[in-house]
């Protein structure tokens, strides 16, 4: 049996090298987003975790929903606005969201204030899961390995 890990500060755990999973175009869009896999480094199954900031004009992701992963936010800094199913939510520190997988309501963040934010996000990792971007030509499924597959919507490959 391994050890395991010990505590330490979340802004210690190391950012990827890769900023995003994203093709181009769309791996631009989420410019000035930062997110350290607190759950990777972990090495948490279940579920992940991530502490994301967001600098200012920054997005958190397309807008978009899951099939069969559940996701959740926790606002630790700042003031991020939560794009919900087309409404607009300005929120603070202390505030929290979550996004039962399946409903077809589409989620992002976007940080529109002059100050960086930051977040928790919480998501399970249900095997077969589908990300569906309902304003993009974009679909994502999720491989065996737990890596991301993007296509267009109609199949063809980025």
């Amino acid at each position: 049996m391994s050890q395991p890990l010990a505590p330490l500060s979340a802004l210690e755990v190391p950012l990827p090298t890769r900023c995003t999973s994203y093709p181009p175009p769309f791996d631009r869009l989420v410019a000035g987003r930062y997110k350290r896999k607190l759950g990777d480094h972990f090495s948490l199954k279940n579920f992940g975790v991530n502490l994301t900031t967001l600098e200012p004009g920054a997005v958190s992701a397309l807008a978009h929903h899951h099939t069969l992963q559940d996701e959740f936010i926790y606002v630790l800094e700042g003031h991020p606005t939560l794009i919900l199913g087309g409404q607009e939510h300005r929120l603070e520190p202390g505030d929290c969201c979550g996004f039962p997988a399946g409903r077809g309501i589409a989620a992002q963040l976007v940080n529109h204030s002059e100050h960086p934010a930051s977040f928790l996000e919480i998501g399970d990792r249900t095997a077969g899961d589908e990300a569906v971007y309902p304003h993009d030509d974009l679909k994502a499924i999720q491989s065996s390995d737990g890596c991301w597959l993007f296509t267009h919507k109609d199949g063809r490959p980025y």
